[in-house]
């Protein structure tokens, strides 16, 4: 009964296009205790039930000092982002379980209050001495190294791999998988702490990666434009004549045309494809969003307040662990929970990294609060 139970979960694997990429082929950097599961369905399990993936629902996208219903937040844009992928995959024959794990785990890093707290977690990271900080490196610490108490959750290097390399700031027309030996999976990885244009340069080494990639480029376009209509920052009828025409202005008509376009230029093909017309759209639409929603997002009052909670969180951080202070939550709470193999591996300055990057919005506000109210 086992075996049948397994030739079922498996069965997937015969309809899947020559360029896909067959559980058979899945790679692990521990060894793995097998089940019924097959391997990039495992992860999926893996990657819902992560700590880090409950935080989602408390991290916000793009408006963060709004307390509206409507408006995105990370939790909404994952799902968003696995369901455009998973649709371009089946229509191409790919391997959905893979599509999947990586796209729900793709911002597993990322830090509160969106790109600006990414920003600010980056500066204090390099004045540290600590490296470039990027949330996409940092969705891949919390699953190698950060979840499961600092043991790790033994993902697949597939699926780390298209998180790694899924940054949508960087749009292309043509998305082209790279093959990579695990050791050239880890030196990208670790190479990125150094180098900031490592990024730019990355590719993802499954075409179910590439997929990944250009759906958090679809997903986040055209809901940041829903969002910014609903808060009153932006009316529909100011999205440009020229993009609307080939796009639509919807993220109905903005994601069914994304979706049909790359299906159509990319059946049979070991690469996606974008055509001309809509890619050049796309990256007009990116650059619109970036003018009229991205940069009004924050006043600078709004930045400046940011700056001064990340700052004062982190040097607080590092003061309560120099001490050892027992009251503070990143050694009572945080510290006492992770094994002795990250405490002793990892910076006092990483170690702060890791706490405030895992944090939600209200939580670094609450701590901000705690710490601002203790000190005077």
């Amino acid at each position: 009964m086992k075996e049948e139970i397994y030739l079922k979960m498996n069965s997937h694997n015969e309809y899947l296009s020559k360029y896909a990429c067959l559980d058979k082929d899945a790679i692990y950097l521990k060894p793995n205790h097998a089940d019924i599961r097959t391997p990039f369905f495992r992860d999926i399990d893996r990657i819902i039930y992560s700590l880090a993936f409950i935080r989602y629902q408390d991290k916000t996208q793009v408006f963060s000092n709004t307390y509206h219903d409507h408006v995105s937040k990370r939790m909404i844009h994952v799902q968003l982002v696995s369901k455009i992928a998973r649709t371009i995959g089946r229509a191409l024959g790919l391997n959905e379980d893979l599509i999947e794990a990586a796209a729900l785990g793709h911002d597993l890093g990322h830090t509160p209050f969106g790109h600006q707290g990414e920003y600010i977690l980056n500066e204090l990271s390099l004045k540290h001495k600590e490296g470039y900080f990027n949330h996409n490196i940092e969705s891949v610490r919390n699953l190698m190294v950060l979840e499961n108490y600092g043991k790790g959750l033994n993902i697949t290097v597939q699926v780390l791999d298209a998180i790694m390399c899924h940054n949508g700031e960087f749009a292309l027309g043509e998305y082209k998988p790279k093959k990579k030996t695990v050791e050239e999976f880890l030196k990208e990885y670790e190479t990125s702490y150094q180098d900031k244009n490592v990024l730019a340069r990355m590719r993802p080494m499954t075409l179910e990666g590439c997929v990944v990639r250009v759906s958090d480029l679809i997903a986040y376009l055209g809901r940041d434009i829903d969002d910014a209509v609903r808060l009153n920052v932006l009316k529909r009828d100011e999205l440009p004549k020229e993009i609307t025409d080939i796009l639509g202005s919807t993220t109905k008509e903005i994601v069914n045309t994304c979706i049909m376009d790359i299906i159509n230029n990319s059946v049979n093909k070991n690469y996606i494809k974008l055509s001309p017309e809509v890619y050049k759209a796309i990256v007009d639409l990116k650059k619109f969003n970036y003018e009229h929603i991205y940069n009004k997002a924050l006043t600078k009052e709004a930045k400046e307040h940011l700056q001064d909670m990340f700052e004062t969180l982190f040097d607080t951080y590092i003061s309560d662990l120099k001490e050892k202070n027992e009251k503070s939550p990143i050694v009572n709470s945080y510290l006492k929970n992770m094994n002795e193999e990250y405490i002793k591996n990892n910076s006092l300055n990483r170690i702060v990294i890791d706490y405030i990057a895992g944090m939600t919005d209200d939580y670094l506000v609450k701590e901000y609060k705690r710490i601002t109210k203790e000190s005077n």
